[in-house]
């Protein structure tokens, strides 16, 4: 595993979310593209699903809508989050990215109907955003809770895929009781791999 951005195993996530959010602001435009383009060129290469959960990239995340794409091109149907109240995501199935409206937090939403937070069940294959994991699949999301609320409700034989930048695969995250490990990841450099999920 890469194990790029260094931070002192004693701080918290608030720390970590700090650290990182930092070094994505500094990512060249340019890079931002490229990674971009890598993430939907492998993206496309991970065989189709019937349903794949997928996500808009917003805020200096990784990756673009060319995600969403390239997975319709390879035969899946995608679903996207729709946003409500804090609880479990809602979804919307992608159709297009001129089908896509603003949402709260500078999210982008499918313009269609509104499905139910259990939707998410229907998934073979669910993309996870994240600031960073480790290699035994703890994942840093941003805080807000949307993703711990929601993969609990998700079938347990769909694979659980967090996407980040090559540098933020870590050694080791804090851990929470109510996280869920994710078991593959998904980068620019190396497309997707399964994480150790050996136990500690």
């Amino acid at each position: 595993m890469v194990v790029a951005v260094r931070v002192p195993e004693e701080i918290d996530k608030q720390a970590w979310r700090a650290v990182i959010r930092g070094r994505r602001v500094q990512v060249p435009e340019s890079v931002r593209a490229a990674e971009a383009a890598a993430l939907a060129d492998a993206a496309g290469r991970l065989g189709p699903a019937e349903w794949v959960c997928a996500y808009v990239p917003v805020r200096g995340e990784p990756g673009s809508v060319a995600i969403a794409e390239a997975l319709r091109a390879a035969g899946s149907r995608v679903l996207l989050p729709v946003t409500r109240e804090p609880g479990p995501l809602y979804w919307g199935e992608y159709t297009g990215a001129d089908t896509l409206r603003p949402a709260r937090y500078g999210l982008l939403e499918p313009a269609g109907a509104v499905l139910a937070p259990e939707t998410v069940a229907s998934a073979q294959l669910i993309l996870v955003p994240a600031l960073a994991v480790d290699r035994r699949g703890v994942r840093l999301g941003q805080g807000a809770g949307y993703y711990d609320r929601t993969l609990g409700l998700a079938d347990p034989t769909a694979r659980l895929m967090v996407v980040v930048r090559d540098d933020e695969v870590v050694e080791w995250l804090p851990e929470e009781p109510h996280d869920i490990r994710m078991q593959w990841v998904l980068t620019p450099g190396s497309g997707a791999k399964p994480l150790d999920m050996a136990p500690d």
